[in-house]
């Protein structure tokens, strides 16, 4: 039994991860400011006696006794980090400075969720991890894309100067349930307005591709990537190699909800990458792992979770209309 930190672990991604290694035998100590966390996320793991929660904001320092560190704390979405970019900046850089520190001191391991975004709007197709990526660094998106860029940078030059124990992911394009309702992502956007009946909004024409991991394949690959020999440092590509459209992802979601939906262009946002898929050799030679949830089904599965969400009667904030963390 190890002590785990999971930070961002009330988040869509982290909490599936809390609950994974709750399921393997671990104590889980889960750390969440709730900017986009939720606690819904976690209130079936509050019982457990290995799981403690503690609302903390990794850009501070955090004195904590743990074996191994999950830094996966960051607004992921563009409608969540665009919002408040400065904090965005400050959480991807102060807070991979603070829970090194922590690592340093503890000499414990320390996982580094990273993303695709680190390769901008590729001029390479698929990714490999050599690929060192085409990235705007005063646009819109360049609070997410540089701070995670400069996060794997501390990270390897604490390995390099301290001699640390690291490992680092680069996150596609995940989905499944607890994402959140407005996040803004094409997938819950998609399935969200088709449940309702709503134009379904495709910016651009459509096809511009993506390649969508469900959650459960990645946290495995996050855990095993964990539990690597020392020498196996990442960065290394996670997520699904079988590409599709964002047009054809539309359509897929209009016909498994029997929505009466209608497309409604808009406008492609500045720096949306036209083209997003994983080289996973990578991943497949050092973790032995692959996705294995074909998308049809991973979308039933997360088309369920929003339904009954909506059904609860719940409200759901607009996003937009939150103030600054400070």
């Amino acid at each position: 039994m190890n002590r785990i930190l999971v930070t961002g672990g009330a988040g869509f991604i982290g909490s599936h991860l809390c609950e994974r290694l709750l399921a393997h035998g671990h104590d889980v100590l889960c750390v969440d400011n709730f900017y986009t966390g939720n606690k819904q996320n976690i209130e079936g793991l509050l019982d457990s006696r290995n799981f403690e929660l503690l609302r903390h904001d990794i850009t501070f320092p955090l004195y904590v006794e743990v074996d191994e560190i999950y830094n996966l704390a960051c607004p992921a979405a563009p409608v969540h980090y665009q919002f408040d970019p400065v904090q965005t900046t400050k959480t991807s850089v102060h807070g991979a400075i603070n829970m090194l520190g922590l690592a340093k001191r503890l000499r414990a391991r320390i996982l580094q969720a990273s993303t695709s975004e680190v390769y901008g709007d590729p001029e390479v197709h698929p990714q490999p991890e050599e690929y060192w990526g085409r990235v705007n660094p005063i646009g819109v998106r360049s609070c997410y894309d540089e701070g995670k860029r400069c996060a794997e940078t501390l990270f390897f030059d604490y390995r390099r100067q301290h001699r640390l124990s690291i490992k680092v992911a680069r996150i596609f394009n995940t989905y499944g349930p607890r994402m959140h309702v407005n996040d803004g992502r094409v997938v819950s956007n998609f399935i969200v307005q088709a449940l309702r009946n709503e134009p379904i909004t495709l910016y651009g024409d459509g096809s511009q591709s993506r390649s969508f991991c469900y959650v459960d394949d990645l946290v495995a690959g996050l855990e095993r990537l964990m539990a690597t020999p020392d020498d196996v440092t990442g960065p290394l590509n996670l997520g699904n190699a079988a590409e599709i459209t964002v047009r054809q992802l539309a359509d897929n979601v209009i016909t498994l909800t029997g929505s009466r939906s209608r497309i409604e262009h808009r406008p492609l946002p500045e720096d949306d990458p036209k083209q997003r898929r994983p080289d996973l050799a990578r991943a497949k030679a050092a973790l032995d792992w692959a996705p294995s949830t074909p998308l049809e089904e991973g979308l039933k599965k997360t088309i369920t979770y929003f339904d009954a969400l909506l059904a609860s009667g719940q409200s759901f904030p607009d996003l937009s209309r939150r103030t600054t963390l400070r």
